[in-house]
């Protein structure tokens, strides 16, 4: 019979191995995109992607001009639309699940909410280019826009961000909720006062996900944001972004073009970490302020 603290111990030693592992692929593939990116860095030169005219590059870097800031630009713009719509209705969806749907709705909703997680991301896109685009395009311009792109993510990351805030919902431990109710609080105050400060952790976690989700997202941007170069001066402009930029290149590329797009690539990896340290930056902030 083997003892439960044997157990213990054998789970903690796996648990912390595939955090290793987790950690040891991370540091893998950051660099190999450094590794790949030298090139580019060395020939090219960083002032280049920041500095020069436009976006058209050459196997030789002399021949070349290789900006990048338009495409970080649409980049940060459709990622921050899409969570900064996604996110209250995400929250205000599992709030309804967790405590205002009825037990005959809250299950068939959440069915749907993870069906919704599970589609690909070509088939947004294509829902978008066919349905999405022609309906903006009513409004001005071509149709294939940023705000195409912000509405797309917003339906990607929606229900990843939905599901787990509501696991965080559910996790807030029962005898938090009784407790607010023997005190005589509203369903609505206890919400606010007592469910979403103790979810606080795994709704920002979801928001993190989200984020990282549509900063990362390639197929669906491609096929409805227009792929045009250039800063987005209004939400009814064409762009193109960092991932729709390798995408589109990269089976082409060669020399220094190639290795301007494993620039492009590790650009977007930091700019990612970046967000998502940010997000954990907030999320212990308002910890601290809370508990202040």
């Amino acid at each position: 019979m083997i003892s439960p603290q044997r157990v213990d111990a054998t789970l903690l030693a796996a648990l912390r191995i595939s955090a290793g592992l987790a950690g040891v692929l991370l540091l893998i593939i950051f660099f190999f995109m450094a590794a790949e990116s030298w090139a580019g860095l060395r020939d090219i030169g960083p002032l280049r992607f920041v500095l020069d005219a436009s976006w058209h590059p050459e196997p030789a870097a002399a021949n070349g001009s290789f900006r990048i800031t338009a495409m970080v630009a649409a980049t940060l713009a459709a990622t921050a639309g899409a969570v900064v719509l996604a996110t209250p209705l995400a929250i205000g969806a599992a709030l309804f699940l967790r405590f205002y749907a009825p037990p005959g709705l809250a299950g068939p909703f959440k069915r749907i909410v993870e069906l919704l997680a599970g589609v690909p991301s070509v088939v947004y896109g294509f829902w978008g280019l066919v349905v999405l685009v022609p309906l903006l395009a009513t409004l001005g311009g071509p149709g294939q826009s940023l705000l195409a792109g912000i509405l797309i993510l917003t339906l990607m990351i929606l229900p990843t961000i939905t599901l787990l805030a509501h696991a965080a919902l559910v996790s807030v431990p029962p005898a938090y909720l009784q407790a607010a109710a023997a005190l005589g609080m509203s369903r609505w105050t206890t919400i606010r006062s007592v469910a979403l400060p103790a979810a606080r952790g795994g709704l920002f976690t979801g928001i993190v996900l989200g984020t990282g989700r549509a900063a990362g997202e390639t197929m669906a941007v491609l096929m409805v944001c227009g792929n045009i170069v250039q800063l987005p001066d209004s939400l009814l402009a064409p762009v193109r972004t960092l991932t729709a930029n390798i995408a589109l290149e990269m089976a082409y590329a060669l020399g220094d073009h190639r290795a301007a797009l494993f620039v492009s690539g590790l650009v977007l990896m930091l700019l990612v970490t970046g967000l998502v340290l940010a997000v954990a930056r907030l999320d212990a902030s308002s910890g601290r302020f809370r508990h202040g």
